[in-house]
């Protein structure tokens, strides 16, 4: 790797330093109005050493006529993120005086949007903290809405190519300049943040609670301002606020451009949006039925136990409404497999992306058709695409190694003495980004703080391969990626 393409490399993550020390002037602002000024040293000691780290890569300034390659573009994701995570748990260690593993491990969880958390006694902390959290969730969303749209595509993993509002017509791509679809997906991401806050408090919520849970919502994160996530306000218009804004957090923010655009049908037509709402409905009302039939519970009551919760976990969000692990056998299976799914591909949402199911469906019934029809030619289509051999390839890799990646995670996790259901769901919640896992350990009703050290670190990692949807960060390990 040249010395100029890590000098630019440097000057961007430099650039991120900076604009995450200006950023703890939030949680800084939050303790003043709050009357809780005790923290204040200490973010701004964070905000200080954060911004002089930024300030010194950013002073030798950017190399003249010198560009990042797309392969470039895997080193500086990876990097800046790690970076990011390692300042960003600064005010942790400072304010609540835990171990850097735990700090980093709150960090990592905020950033990828994951949800998982060591930190109790949320209803009477620090509300600087508490603010941190719900802004290190946000500020992950909109970068990985950004990383998705722009680089994964380098790759091809993200099935962005998917996604364009038409496939035949090239006119009517979302937007001919990437800094203007930037600005719009950034519109419309504090777009839907203001929504979320303005209808949490509407619901029940202050104002606080409510712009704490509308970040934590729309980028599908899960942080709380609670240790009872969700079922800490019994209003049932919050529960239902928080179902509409983590599922617009898990749609295609390309297509919410091309609503602004003029396209009003791209959301509807969309196949892996009608996916994944149809997904969410059947599982409502299969779920919400069962669990009427098997409690006294009114069946409308119900429906929004089981709507909040499963929304939760499909869209890998992590806000929880009561300790679903306890309804039985049945639906802790269910909830397993749920989490696996996710999203959709360009949103907030992490998981495998409902994308790649549907196309692995495509792919099932056209190899049994070409069993019953030897000598056809059957075109496979998706979203108005043909699935080349290009696309296919990519998420049977992708998939691949999702699976392995969470194998060899519970298999590191047992060795450390942890049972196999906190290892296997331990593993499988961090790298598809849900948050909690099941068990009394790790389940809704818990948290990770009682994990050992080399547990939370493996952990961190499993949400970081998760977020950069693997491949981003296995490309670095390949001899041939540092060679000129």
């Amino acid at each position: 790797m040249a010395l100029p393409t890590l000098r630019i490399i440097g000057f961007i993550i430099g650039i991120f330093l900076i604009t995450l020390a200006i950023a703890m002037v939030v949680p800084m602002a939050t303790l003043v109005v709050f009357e809780r000024t005790g923290d204040l040293p200490s973010f701004l000691w964070a905000s200080m050493i954060t911004f002089i780290a930024g300030l010194a890569l950013v002073i030798p300034g950017r190399p003249e006529h010198v560009h990042l390659r797309p392969r470039d573009m895997y080193l500086l994701t990876v990097s800046s993120w790690l970076v990011v995570c390692i300042f960003a748990a600064l005010p942790f260690l400072l304010t609540q005086h835990i171990s850097y593993t735990d700090s980093f491990f709150e960090s990592m969880s905020g950033i990828t949007a994951t949800g998982a958390t060591v930190l109790s006694g949320l209803d009477s902390m620090s509300p600087g903290i508490l603010i941190w959290r719900s802004m290190l969730h946000w500020l992950g969303g909109i970068g990985f809405i950004g990383m998705a749209v722009a680089i994964l595509p380098l790759l091809r993993i993200g099935g962005m190519r998917l996604f364009q509002t038409e496939s035949s017509d090239r006119s009517e791509k979302v937007m001919p300049r990437s800094h203007m679809v930037a600005r719009l997906i950034v519109a419309t991401y504090v777009g839907i943040t203001i929504f979320g806050s303005l209808a949490f408090w509407w619901a029940g919520m202050n104002v606080f609670d409510a712009i704490n849970h509308a970040m934590s919502a729309i980028s599908t994160g899960g942080f709380s301002t609670s240790d009872d996530s969700l079922a800490h306000w019994k209003q049932p218009a919050v529960h239902w606020v928080a179902v509409v804004v983590m599922i617009l957090g898990s749609l295609p923010f390309t297509l919410y451009v091309a609503t602004l655009r003029g396209n009003r049908r791209a959301l509807i037509k969309d196949q892996q949006v009608q996916g994944l709402l149809g997904l969410l409905l059947v599982t409502w009302l299969v779920l919400g039925t069962w669990y009427w039939w098997t409690t006294n519970l009114h069946w409308l009551e119900a429906l929004r136990h089981v709507a909040l919760n499963v929304t939760s976990v499909v869209t890998t969000t992590g806000f929880a409404l009561g300790d679903y692990s306890l309804w039985g056998n049945f639906s802790l299976m269910l909830f397993f497999y749920l989490g696996f799914v996710g999203g959709c591909s360009g949103s907030t949402a992490g998981g495998i992306k409902i994308f790649r199911f549907q196309v692995a469906y495509i792919l099932l019934k056209a190899n049994l058709n070409q069993l019953i029809h030897p000598r056809a030619v059957i075109k496979q289509k998706y979203n108005g695409h043909r699935l080349d051999e290009e696309i296919v390839r990519s998420i049977l890799t992708f998939s691949f190694f999702f699976a392995i990646t969470i194998c060899m995670i519970a298999l590191a996790l047992s060795l450390l003495g942890l049972d196999w259901m906190t290892a296997l769901t331990g593993a499988a919640s961090t790298v598809s980004g849900v948050g909690p896992g099941l068990g009394e350990t790790i389940g809704p009703a818990g948290n990770f703080s009682t994990l050992p050290d080399a547990a939370k670190w493996i952990l961190s990692l499993g949400m970081l391969l998760g977020r950069l949807e693997i491949i981003t960060v296995f490309v670095l390990c390949i001899p041939a990626f540092w060679r000129h």
